[in-house]
């Protein structure tokens, strides 16, 4: 399984699953529709599946158009979201499992930024290989999701079940955010030298127009605050030792930078 990464709108990515052995593929959050259908053109690969994270139209809106250029492909997406994604047929509960190429994903359910979001993990074939994590808007490099319809308690329960996983995973998010969520995890973290270094890197990815998408799971382990509520000196720098309460008052922060 290949998974290509497709820009559109402002800061967006769509993830187009491919399997080029049955020349078939699965689209994750298409958001427009035309950018996947040229490259299902490119790969003359045929749409079987649309995985949904959540119901935000610049993670759905491509989903009507694609069924009608592929009336048989089946549009995935949570349970808690029935009625608010377009097409929607297969209503996903937390552990329940897709499969594509071969692969099997975990879904978990990881509501926060909004009350229905799910989550897709594809563990590695071989353990010398990286998984595969298609997130939406749960975590982001460097950052994580607003809370539109969640609270900081649900958050950190979705983002513990994250940071449980392998290190060696792929963190695929929807947006290219990074190097303005780092600017602000240094103002909280700026002791932080792993965090320094990857500043400095994503600085001269963005100069030139490259993408920092995928992280590594490790990465954000290392970097991210909002993986890191527990650690004595943001927990010191946001004046609590309660995890829920240190990361809501970062998130508070960050909706405020």
């Amino acid at each position: 399984m290949n998974i290509l990464r497709i820009p559109v709108l402002s800061d967006n990515y769509i993830f187009l699953l491919h399997d080029p052995v049955n020349d078939v593929a699965a689209v994750v959050d298409p958001a427009q529709a035309e950018p996947v259908l040229q490259q299902l053109k490119v790969l003359n690969a045929e749409l079987v599946a649309i995985f949904n994270t959540h119901h935000h139209l610049d993670h759905v809106g491509g989903n009507r158009v694609l069924k009608q250029h592929f009336p048989q492909v089946c549009v995935y997406g949570g349970e808690e979201d029935r009625g608010r994604i377009p097409g929607q047929e297969v209503f996903l509960r937390s552990r329940d499992r897709v499969e594509f190429a071969e692969r099997t994903a975990t879904v978990f359910f990881v509501p926060g930024h909004t009350r229905a979001h799910i989550a897709y993990y594809f563990p590695p074939i071989d353990p010398q290989e990286p998984g595969e994590l298609l997130c939406g808007d749960t975590l982001f490099a460097g950052g994580c999701g607003r809370l539109f319809e969640g609270t900081p308690a649900q958050m950190v329960d979705s983002l513990s079940k994250i940071r449980s996983l392998p290190d060696n995973t792929r963190v695929w998010c929807a947006h290219e955010y990074t190097l303005n969520n780092l600017r602000f995890a240094l103002s909280v973290d700026g002791e932080n030298s792993a965090l320094q270094q990857r500043y400095r890197e994503v600085q001269k990815l963005r100069s030139r127009d490259l993408a920092t998408i995928p992280s590594l799971l490790g990465l954000e382990k290392q970097t991210n605050p909002f993986l890191r509520w527990d650690i004595p000196t943001l927990q010191e720098a946001m004046g609590t030792t309660d995890p829920v309460r240190t990361f809501g008052r970062l998130r508070g922060k960050k909706d405020c930078f």
